[in-house]
């Protein structure tokens, strides 16, 4: 595997590491759970899958220029390793609301094969821009792999306070109890 993407797997496996169905279930409320995140990010990876394989498909780019907002975002994101919180997620990627397992697995499922379309792509095509990103606009391969390692990076930080939090409020409910 790609060394963005197998870091982007230790982040996750180190953050869900043990992890209970309960914890993955648990999330304060009008939040997502961390179950909500794992899927939103096997959404964003199989995304990414399918894209590629339409661009294989046709056997050819179908690339656009970034504009310059879309490659100043790019620097921030893809460069600095800058995610800016807050912000809404396309449609396509809003979680659905999978069992937590099927989100754990799905995440690592995903999370292969868009290293294996990576590959196929960067072989084909070369080093240039593949795909569009929604937001983002045109990245290249490179791109693709550092930009799934930030945005997981990202949301695996919100699912290490959602664990602690989980785990806490667990730990009052039953001092309460006693």
């Amino acid at each position: 595997m790609d060394p963005q993407l197998q870091k982007a797997l230790a982040l996750i496996e180190e953050a869900t590491g043990g992890m209970t169905d309960d914890q993955l279930s648990w999330h304060p409320e009008g939040k997502w759970s961390s179950a909500n995140i794992l899927e939103h990010l096997a959404r964003a990876f199989s995304g990414t899958v399918k894209g590629i394989e339409r661009t294989l498909g046709a056997g050819k780019l179908d690339c656009r220029a970034g504009t310059t907002k879309e490659q100043l975002m790019v620097l921030a994101v893809v460069r600095a390793g800058f995610f800016p919180p807050g912000r809404k997620s396309p449609p396509m990627v809003v979680p659905k609301g999978i069992p937590p397992q099927q989100a754990m697995h799905d995440i690592r499922a995903n999370l292969g094969a868009v290293d294996v379309a990576l590959a196929e792509c960067e072989k084909k095509f070369g080093s240039g821009k593949i795909l569009q990103h929604p937001v983002l606009g045109p990245l290249t391969a490179r791109e693709w792999r550092k930009f799934h390692y930030v945005h997981t990076r990202h949301h695996m930080k919100q699912i290490r306070n959602l664990r602690s939090r989980a785990v806490e409020g667990r730990s009052r409910a039953a001092q309460v109890r006693s």
